[in-house]
């Protein structure tokens, strides 16, 4: 990041990321003037500089200079195997950051907020963008690092959301930091218990519910903000109180956490676990829409539902034409209806063939493992 003399700065300025006034504290986002009155304040408290990654601009630049369903001229010129080449590379280079950053958990004992926002940033960038080949490499990647496969997943998935809701970038970053870091208290038990291939004793299980509160004790000593650090001490709570470590209810709950209890739990439910199979993402996105209990806010669920829609992106599934597919993109006026790829076809252009399903042509299940294998 760039340090800039308040003198220096135009009045009435936005910049094009946020300003900080230290390495954690953000003082403004894209989409607030950096006016002479906060000028003044600073400069009555004798500060004299203050950080930011972008740049000031007379006016608010937004999202316009995003085409089409958030993508840039850059990504829009890419063709769709060029597309998820580029998701393809991103996924695995922020994986191994994200394995690497609980290596230095472990080993150097010592993590910063700020370095893990900026590279969030990232993601939300590349999630506004090529949203979908994201969530179709997503789905499709796998790591021996399970913890860290999830972290990553659990981001995405919740930055995913807070586009849908459209949370404006500063808090974007804030909340895929908070989704990357929020099962951090795991890695201070013994790996037995969470890689562990059999049912845990009563008193395994007793040592694992306190995860939370490790990992929210942990992220305290690291100097993480109040609204970074409750996620992992609130991502196993639930609307109804039911959930722990403090059974809080509703509106008791932080956003973060709801946010990520949401994205946590789907991915826990469509991925593979030492003790237990994956469940296919339609038949996660049911369990979700059942909602059974009241679990989850059914905000978060819906925003969750309309952005992967019921047959998530990724899924391969069998059409009321006979053909396979895998689905691609969400129609964002029924959820039961994605964008198809069909496979093993192409268009007179030469670009993939793409099948947007309805009432004519629909989703009529997905496909079993054992057909995925013989595509």
């Amino acid at each position: 990041m760039k340090s800039y003399n308040l003198k220096e700065i135009p009045p009435e300025s936005f910049f094009s990321e946020p300003v900080y006034l230290d390495d954690q504290f953000i003082l403004t986002a894209p989409e607030v003037r950096f006016s002479g009155e906060l000028i003044k304040i600073l400069e009555e408290w004798s500060w004299e500089e203050v950080r930011s990654g972008g740049e000031p601009r007379a006016e608010y630049a937004g999202e316009e200079e995003a085409g089409q369903d958030g993508e840039t001229a850059e990504t829009s010129a890419l063709n769709d195997s060029d597309r998820l080449k580029n998701a393809e590379e991103f996924y695995s280079g922020f994986l191994r950051f994200t394995e690497s950053l609980f290596l230095q958990v472990l080993t150097a004992k010592k993590i910063q907020f700020s370095q893990i926002a900026e590279k969030v940033k990232d993601i939300c960038d590349l999630s506004r963008e090529q949203r979908r080949d994201l969530l179709r490499v997503m789905k499709s990647e796998t790591s021996a690092n399970y913890l860290a496969s999830h972290a990553l997943k659990s981001a995405i998935l919740s930055i995913v959301i807070g586009h849908f809701i459209k949370l404006p970038i500063h808090r974007l970053m804030e909340l895929g930091a908070a989704a990357l870091v929020h099962e951090i208290g795991m890695y201070q038990l013994p790996a037995r218990l969470y890689l562990s291939d059999r049912e845990l004793s009563s008193d395994e299980r007793k040592t694992m519910i306190k995860h939370p509160i490790l990992g929210f004790n942990t992220l305290k000593t690291y100097n993480f903000p109040l609204t970074a650090s409750l996620p992992a001490l609130e991502h196993h709570e639930r609307e109804n109180g039911s959930g722990y470590p403090r059974r809080l209810t509703g509106e008791k709950i932080s956003l973060y956490s709801k946010i990520i209890a949401v994205a946590c739990s789907y991915d826990a439910l469509t991925s593979a676990r030492p003790h237990k199979d994956a469940k296919d993402g339609y038949t996660g996105m049911i369990e979700f829409l059942k909602n059974e209990g009241k679990q989850y806010d059914d905000t978060i669920v819906k925003a969750l539902v309309f952005s992967l829609s019921v047959y998530p992106i990724g899924l391969y599934v069998l059409l009321s034409s006979e053909k396979k597919g895998q689905v691609v993109d969400v129609n964002p006026e029924n959820p039961h209806y994605p964008t198809v790829q069909i496979l093993g076809e192409l268009n007179p252009d030469g670009k993939n063939k793409i099948q947007e399903t309805s009432r004519d042509v629909y989703i009529v299940r997905p496909l079993r493992q054992e057909e995925i294998g013989r595509l």
